[in-house]
């Protein structure tokens, strides 16, 4: 019996134990993915390339010159951290005091170890130790730096998709950061709300462009996207008023517009908060016209109020909503830019509006140094 329970006893820890390793395995392959897991691995394999670059160029020096080895310095500065690169670069420059004492003194012949090949080296091992550093101070994990901000750019991506419409709608958006950068000061956050019978669409210009407002914008485009279908449509924008008040930014006023509208019946309302006018092209007659509410910009002053414009979208009739990036230029006023914009806008009717977002961000505001969004509402005939 007692045998028995001993093999019992002895089985049961082989099994925790086992346990316990294969998780331990299981987090350290997660941490290493993440970021977070020991670079002790990236810091041995560049530690045996430079003792193979180094002897690699005594003998064919020809083919492996001796600055080959910024390459496992350049490797380092992006993999590992600075206490670990310090080694490396220690490394580094014991295999150049080596390779120069066994070439000679460089003014003996070619294939030397010149005063040049030193300071590029050094070169690439300084500004690899500033990016280094740069990475430990802001917390950024030392192999997810670049993976988060991707992550970062698709989060905006999705968040700003706009939900599918019932038959007998099409929406079109695209949005266009300045500088061809990927992120932008432009957003839109949009949701179907009571039974997915109203379409709720913010679109919104933060103040700066590009890079500059992308932070401010991806702060505002999650707190949007959580207020936007929890209040009552006209308490929308006073309470993203109120937020941008809280945050207390230097620079930290946005305009936005807010459509409600109802798929059912076309009606709709436009609240403003010192965004341009929207623009209606009615089927029946041809022409577009503004459609604007009458509020303050967001995060000037508190207890703001924003009255709303209201309208029908009828069979054939679209809505387009934009940001100053499209009509406003140092050459033209914005009633010049906007007369543009429904002129190109115009020869999109009889194709339905199918792809005209983007083409119409391409034709008058391509080179534009701004932040650029669009988006289309139609009611198809």
């Amino acid at each position: 019996m007692t045998s028995g329970r001993g093999t019992d006893t002895l089985t049961a820890r082989m099994h925790k134990g086992l346990h316990r390793a294969r998780i331990g395995v299981r987090k350290a392959g997660v941490d290493y993915f993440r970021g977070e897991g020991s670079d002790r691995f990236a810091l041995a394999v560049l530690l045996l390339a430079i003792p193979a670059i180094a002897a690699g160029t005594l003998r064919f020096p020809e083919w492996i010159a001796p600055t080959a080895l910024v390459l496992p310095v350049i490797a380092g500065g992006l993999v590992l951290r600075p206490a670990n690169l310090l080694v490396l670069y220690g490394a580094s420059a014991t295999a150049l005091v080596v390779e120069s004492a066994l070439f000679g003194a460089y003014d003996e012949g070619p294939d030397r170890i010149t005063p040049g090949t030193v300071l590029v080296v050094a070169a690439v091992g300084f500004f690899g130790l500033l990016i280094a550093q740069f990475r430990s101070r802001v917390g950024v994990p030392w192999r997810r730096g670049g993976t988060m901000l991707f992550d970062l750019r698709e989060r905006i991506r999705v968040q700003s998709e706009l939900p599918k419409l019932p038959q007998g709608w099409h929406r079109e958006m695209a949005l266009r950061p300045a500088g061809g950068q990927s992120f932008s000061g432009d957003f839109v956050v949009a949701s179907r709300t009571h039974g997915g019978t109203i379409l709720e669409v913010v679109l919104t210009d933060v103040s700066g462009k590009g890079m500059d407002a992308a932070s401010r914008a991806l702060l505002l485009s999650g707190a949007f996207g959580g207020l936007l279908g929890s209040l009552p449509p006209h308490g929308f924008l006073p309470a993203a008023n109120g937020y941008l008040l809280r945050q207390d930014w230097d620079e930290g006023f946005a305009t936005s517009i807010h459509l409600v509208l109802d798929l059912e019946s076309g009606d709709y309302e436009l609240l403003s908060a010192g965004h341009l006018p929207a623009l209606q092209l009615s089927a029946g007659t041809g022409r577009w016209e503004e459609k604007s509410g009458e509020g303050p910009l967001l995060g000037v002053y508190d207890g703001a109020q924003f009255d709303p414009v209201k309208g029908t979208l009828r069979t054939g009739d679209v809505l387009m909503l934009f940001t100053d990036g499209l009509v406003e230029a140092a050459d033209r006023d914005i009633a010049e830019g906007i007369d543009r914009l429904t002129g190109e806008a115009d020869r999109y009717v009889a194709s339905g509006f199918a792809g005209a977002a983007w083409h119409l961000i391409e034709a008058v505001a391509k080179d534009v140094n701004d932040d650029r969004a669009l988006l289309l509402i139609c009611r198809d005939a």
